[in-house]
């Protein structure tokens, strides 16, 4: 019942997060957008790879026995989305900071971050 009701948060930020790229006209808040909609897509990868029983284990082997194995594979956590998620971590702040440099020269040189002034479309 908690997982339905955590990913259809999830889902529903999502979502939310699109209209705020798509829809929102200022440069500033589409980055927020964008900030918020890596992030929840992000924990949602985690929440693919956790396990729902208890205990759970970290994707760590403790010894290299035969006997350690069977338990390790049927307790540990999967570690290849924690991996991709790190990796989309440093990707986005990188792709965030680039667009906020880009939102600051775009604000020096035109003095708005309107999208819409920006194209032309409003007075």
């Amino acid at each position: 019942m908690i997982w339905e009701i955590i990913v259809f948060t999830l889902i529903a930020t999502l979502c939310i997060s699109l209209y705020g790229i798509a829809r929102k006209p200022n440069l500033v808040k589409k980055l927020i957008a964008l900030t918020i909609f890596g992030d929840t897509a992000n924990l949602l990868i985690v929440l693919l790879g956790y396990r729902l029983i208890y205990p759970v284990a970290p994707p760590i082997l403790p010894n290299l026995s035969k006997e350690a194995l069977p338990k390790f594979l049927s307790l540990a956590v999967d570690p290849l989305p924690q991996a991709f998620v790190i990796t989309a971590v440093v990707i986005g702040m990188a792709v965030n900071v680039l667009i906020a440099f880009a939102i600051i020269q775009i604000y020096r040189l035109y003095g708005t971050v309107d999208s819409r002034i920006l194209r032309g479309d409003a007075q």
